[in-house]
């Protein structure tokens, strides 16, 4: 038995070690999503700053090229809104980002939102915590792992391996979000999992010194290129993409309905049926968020409409009947 305890101590040690998280974008395996996915169906549209030094270890260090100037100041807080574009806003050392939506994400099946940052390869990455609110005062921090090596100090220019980081933000290149998945959090008390209103990125400073090491969830500390003694210090914000809020998940009874027509199921992954709420005659149109024309098709009482063809993503349905009564309804292919 003292045999066999040591061995499985041993195998649950090298398992730790040893382990491996999806790799770099584009890889086997990766769970990057990349900022033009139509599972995007909303972005943050405010953002509110509080910049980091430069460099934490010496809060007296100006960048040379900026005179005065001792914390993070490269972007602004917009730069951290809309689509993931490249336009980001630098943190600082330990230095935090504030987001808020349109409509509260919630939990749905899979992965519900992404944080997006701009690393210019697969292995220069700067990470960042991620937590989350149904307030915007009380945060909830999602779980993390770095099984990145602590006896040496990653440069300021270094790199790491995807495959050694968890639920972190700036695992994955520029265009490539990160995803996080809110039933990580089911465990967590002071917050409501359908009703996250902020998100909140907080900078990773990333030394392995005494005085200002960061740590994971499981108590590794960890180590990502520091200093990076430069305005443009720290995690570089690009955008926080939406994957489920209350637009696309607990619809009643799936069915969308106005004084004209009733359309179901809604949410749908294969059809949808339009109802006539009387007795006209009508000419619908399905189009894409950028007003394009996807199908058109003239209906009296009841249509069924294959939408298997279609990307996952929101759509409108728009129409009129021989009367004259126009209608939209807006539709969502999952």
């Amino acid at each position: 038995m003292k045999r066999f305890t040591s061995l499985l101590v041993f195998t649950l040690i090298f398992s730790s070690v040893f382990a491996q998280y999806p790799p770099a974008a584009g890889q086997i395996g990766s769970t990057a999503i990349n900022k033009d996915s139509s599972i995007f169906i909303d972005w943050a549209v405010m953002c509110n700053i509080t910049r980091g030094y430069v460099n934490i270890s010496d809060t007296a260090f100006e960048d040379p090229a900026y005179p005065g100037a001792n914390k993070a100041s490269f972007g602004d807080s917009s730069s951290a809104f809309g689509l993931a574009d490249n336009n980001t806003i630098s943190l600082g050392d330990g230095g935090s980002a504030v987001l808020s939506f349109n409509h509260p994400i919630v939990n749905g099946a899979g992965f519900d939102f992404a944080v997006f940052e701009n690393s210019f390869d697969d292995m220069f990455l700067e990470l960042a915590y991620v937590e989350a609110s149904s307030d915007g005062t009380h945060f909830v921090r999602f779980p993390s792992v770095s099984l990145t090596q602590t006896t040496t100090q990653i440069p300021g220019f270094g790199t790491l391996e995807a495959t050694k980081i968890h639920n972190l933000a700036g695992k994955y290149k520029v265009f490539y979000g990160t995803p996080f998945d809110l039933n990580d959090l089911q465990d967590s008390s002071g917050i409501d999992l359908n009703h996250i209103t902020h998100i909140r990125i907080v900078d990773v400073i990333g030394s392995i010194g005494e005085y200002y090491r960061n740590y994971d969830s499981q108590g590794n500390v960890i180590n990502d290129p520091f200093p990076t003694p430069f305005w443009t210090s720290g995690f570089d914000l690009d955008a926080v993409g939406v994957i489920h809020n209350t637009t696309n998940i607990g619809i009643s009874d799936n069915i969308s309905e106005n004084k004209f027509i009733r359309i179901y199921p809604n949410p749908s992954n294969s059809f949808i049926n339009l109802t006539a709420l009387n007795l006209a005659k009508y000419q619908i149109q399905l189009l894409d968020l950028t007003a394009k024309l996807l199908k058109q098709l003239n209906f009296e009482n009841q249509i069924t409409i294959d939408i298997k063809d279609l990307d996952t993503g929101i759509y409108f349905i728009k129409g009129n009947d021989e009367n004259g009564n126009m209608f939209s309804e807006k539709i969502i292919i999952y």
